[in-house]
């Protein structure tokens, strides 16, 4: 295991700045996951944790020790990590066991020794008895456990897994997320995750990092993320956040504090030490609307579209008082309105965003 220090990274390509003074800290035995969307520089990060390519500046560190700066490059051969891509790059004409062995064999590293630690690494993810087997009589979810066990077997510090479950289907990948949870309760290694999969990095992730346009915007634990989003960027990200503007009517109270949102009064969580006044932005998920009872305040709306989730429908709807503002939320079946019918929304909760956008600010 080893703890993952990167401070103030950064990495060009010509003109353009892949990662923009990313810092972050990975604690030793810790499941950090680095979500974003495609182009938001997850993927440069890997590489430059790996080794692929050289930092235009900044250091990173694995344990105590400098593997990259900008005078300084170790090369990944040299950095006791494993690596874990989409694609799962086993040797067709090999067996499990050899394509396992691969990375020992180059090593130098020989019998029984590698034998031994070959079969403590099939063990481990659950592949017992598939040693003589080829790659072509495996499901996908096993040949992304035989790629585990060949990153495993050479005993690395730190694993870095670059989107491993996007190549299989719904199925499989519920069950590998199940595999990567278990392996990392078992072994406490070290794991770095990329992923543009919000649904994975809350179910494995002890914390996230948001990324986007080459910045770290948060680093958190996924109810934090969900719960509080730090700017605008991450609001409206996670979880299908709506953000809208909001006038504050009284200072924080307890977490608390009161605002008129869409022509109604509110009263939304925020930071108990957030300076507020005047003009701020909310954020609102699905769970914190809902229909308003008949005594209740609520938002004046029409039904858009209707959407069966199963049990439930998902509404979206446009506020008369916001033209260009869709809401969406739950309602239980059946349909409590139908497309086009007025209904009123009624603000249940919701969070009190603490900065607009730093990448606004950056620009």
């Amino acid at each position: 295991m080893a703890r993952l220090t990167i401070d103030r990274a950064q990495k060009r390509f010509g003109s353009y700045l892949a990662l923009d003074d990313v810092s972050l800290d990975v604690e030793d035995g810790e499941f950090l996951a680095v979500l974003g969307a495609s182009g938001c520089g997850k993927t440069t990060l890997l590489r430059q944790i790996a080794g692929f390519d050289k930092l235009d500046g900044g250091t990173i560190r694995i344990g105590d020790r400098l593997v990259s700066s900008a005078e300084t490059h170790i090369p990944p051969e040299h950095r006791k990590l494993g690596i874990v891509f989409q694609s799962y790059a086993l040797w067709p004409h090999m067996t499990v066991a050899e394509n396992v062995a691969y990375g020992l064999t180059v090593a130098g590293v020989r019998d029984p020794e590698r034998a031994r630690r070959v079969a403590a690494a099939l063990d481990l993810v659950g592949l017992n008895g598939f040693a003589e087997r080829r790659p072509g009589l495996l499901s996908g979810g096993q040949r992304q456990r035989v790629a585990l066990a060949r990153c495993l077997v050479t005993e690395p510090s730190l694993v870095l897994l670059d989107e491993p479950l996007a190549n299989l289907d719904v199925h499989l990948r519920a069950s590998m997320e199940d595999e990567f949870a278990r392996f990392h309760e078992r072994t406490g290694t070290t794991m770095v995750y990329i992923t543009h999969d919000q649904a994975e990095a809350m179910a494995l992730a002890d914390r996230i990092a948001v990324m986007d346009r080459g910045r770290l915007l948060q680093l958190a634990t996924p109810s934090a993320l969900y719960r509080e989003p730090a700017n605008t960027t991450v609001a409206s990200f996670i979880g299908e956040g709506m953000v809208l503007p909001a006038a504050v009517l009284s200072a924080p109270q307890a977490g608390r504090c009161r605002v008129s949102v869409l022509g109604v009064e509110a009263v939304v969580r925020c930071r108990p030490d957030q300076a507020l006044s005047g003009q701020a932005k909310l954020c609102l998920r699905a769970r914190d609307i809902g229909l308003a009872a008949a005594d209740q305040a609520g938002v004046s709306a029409a039904v858009e579209r209707l959407s069966y989730q199963g049990g439930f429908f998902r509404m979206e709807a446009r506020p008369s008082a916001g033209a260009d503002i869709v809401l969406h939320l739950d309602a239980a079946e059946p349909a409590p309105a139908q497309t086009g019918e007025a209904i009123r929304i009624a603000i249940n909760d919701g969070w009190i965003i603490p900065d607009s956008d730093p990448l606004d600010k950056a620009a």
